[in-house]
């Protein structure tokens, strides 16, 4: 039978290692980032529309840097190191 490598973590009562933290905190930024890009003013007047909402910015990016947050983020918390 071969020999397992162990892969229990540096500490046996903490389930995440600082890497994971880590992980977490760059896929906190990343969705944090979606946000703010997916944010934006309203128009100046309640006359008049602000096309600026149906950009690529918007529209695109933002959701995809919010999908891809959460998805480092599940990454993070299922890898164990």
């Amino acid at each position: 039978m071969k020999n397992q490598p162990d892969m229990q973590p540096e500490n046996p009562r903490m389930p995440l290692t600082r890497k994971n933290y880590i992980i977490l905190a760059i896929g906190f930024a990343v969705v944090l980032l979606g946000f703010v890009l997916m944010a934006g003013g309203g128009s100046h007047s309640a006359t008049e529309f602000n096309y600026d909402i149906f950009s690529f910015r918007r529209i695109t990016l933002a959701p995809i840097l919010v999908v891809g947050g959460f998805v480092i983020e599940i990454y993070g918390i299922l890898k164990r190191y």
